[in-house]
C-alpha cells in the first residue's frame, strides 16, 4: 500500500521510470545523458508509457483473486507482493506458474491494519528495533524510520527477498511498502545497496529530486528513474475515480508514469482487515478494480496513445536481463 510519506515524499504512490538520469554523478557518458527510458526500450523520444502496478499482494486472498483477475485483462500488467503476510503462498503459487507475471517485492517494514498485524521474517532478536510495544511492525513509516536501525532493516530486507526466491518468486523489482525506505538518506542508499546487489530496479521517481536532496548523488548512469508516479488518495469522492484516471491517464506528459494502484473486492474479508481504516480499504481497492479493469480505461488509454510497459522492460533496460 502507497500511503503518504510523512518525510520528504509527498503523495504516495509513486514513480514513473524514464528518463534520463540528469540530475546523476558527472560520470554519465553521453549516450546515458541524451538517450531517454522510452528511447531504451525501442519507442521514439515522445512516448507516453505507462505501468500500472498493483500493491500489497499477498496481504490477503481478496487482493492476490481481484490483482490476478486484473492482470488477465491487460491491463493492469504489474504487481509487488507483501512477503511476511498470510497469504504469500497462494500469490507464490501463481508466480511460479506464471514466469512471465510482473511481480515485484514490496519490502514491508511496518504493520498498518488494527487487527491484522504482522511481523518480521528475520529472528526477532537480530531486528528488535523494527519492533513496536506489541511485537509487531510499527503502524506507520515514520514511527519505523524513526526507531530503526538501518542494519537492521537491511537484515529483514534481505531476509523477504530470500524468502521470496525460497518460495520460487523471481522479482522484476523492488519498492517498499508504505515508503519506509524512503524516510532517509542512510535508509535508502542501502536499499539501493541492497537491490543492485540483485540486480533489480528500484521504484523512484525524477519528481522525488527536489524533495529529497540527497538522492541524485546516490544514483548510477545507468539507473532508471520514473519521469512520474500517480496514485489516488483520499480528496477523491468515491464516485471519482473514473474521472480521475481518465483525467490522468489524458494529462500523461511524454516518458514513464506508474499508476500505483490497490486491486481487492469489497468482500467480507477485506472489510475486517480494513476495519475502521477507509482509506486503502475494501471499498476504495474495489473502485480501483472496477475502473482499471473496465472497458472505459482501455478505450481512454488508446484514444490518448498511452503505451502500457512493465517493470520487467525496466530491468532490461538497467541490467539487460
Amino acid at each position: 500500500m502507497m500511503r503518504k510519506i510523512q518525510l520528504a515524499i509527498p503523495s504516495i504512490a509513486m514513480l514513473v521510470f524514464a528518463a534520463t538520469i540528469s540530475h546523476t554523478s558527472q560520470s554519465q557518458t553521453p549516450s546515458t545523458q541524451t538517450k531517454t527510458i522510452a528511447e531504451r526500450l525501442g519507442y521514439p523520444a515522445d512516448a507516453k508509457l505507462l505501468i500500472v502496478h498493483a500493491d500489497d499482494l499477498g496481504v490477503a486472498h481478496s487482493v492476490n483473486e481481484a490483482s490476478i483477475k486484473a492482470f488477465t485483462t491487460g491491463l493492469v500488467k504489474s504487481g509487488s507482493i507483501m512477503i511476511p503476510c498470510s497469504w504469500v503462498p497462494e500469490i507464490a503459487a501463481y508466480a511460479k506458474a506464471n514466469p512471465q507475471a510482473d511481480l515485484g517485492l514490496h519490502l514491508t517494514l511496518t504493520s498498518e491494519w488494527k487487527n491484522y498485524r504482522w511481523g518480521p521474517l528475520a529472528p526477532r532478536d537480530r531486528v528488535s528495533s523494527l519492533l513496536d510495544e506489541s511485537g509487531y511492525l510499527y503502524l506507520t513509516e515514520s514511527e519505523a524510520a524513526a526507531h530503526a536501525k538501518v542494519s537492521e532493516v537491511e537484515t529483514e530486507i534481505r531476509t523477504q527477498i530470500d524468502r521470496a526466491a525460497r518460495l520460487g518468486i523471481k522479482p522484476t523489482h523492488l519498492d517498499s511498502h508504505m515508503g519506509t525506505l524512503y524516510q532517509s538518506k542512510e535508509l535508502f542508499a542501502m536499499f539501493l545497496k541492497v537491490a543492485r546487489e540483485n540486480k533489480l530496479p528500484v521504484r523512484m521517481s525524477k519528481e522525488w529530486f527536489t524533495r529529497l536532496a540527497y538522492l541524485p548523488g546516490l544514483l548510477q548512469p545507468d539507473d532508471v528513474v520514473l519521469d512520474h508516479i500517480d496514485s489516488i488518495d483520499q480528496t477523491v469522492a468515491s464516485d471519482g475515480w473514473p474521472k480521475y484516471y481518465s483525467d490522468a491517464v489524458k494529462n500523461l506528459r511524454p516518458g514513464v508514469t506508474e499508476f500505483v494502484v490497490h486491486i481487492a473486492f469489497d468482500d467480507a474479508e477485506m472489510k475486517a482487515i480494513s476495519l475502521d481504516h477507509p482509506n486503502w480499504g475494501a471499498a476504495w481497492r474495489e473502485r480501483d478494480f472496477q475502473f482499471l479493469t473496465s472497458d472505459a480505461f482501455r478505450k481512454v488509454l488508446e484514444e490518448n496513445n498511452v503505451k502500457l510497459i512493465t517493470w520487467r522492460d525496466l530491468r532490461k533496460v538497467q541490467y539487460g536481463e
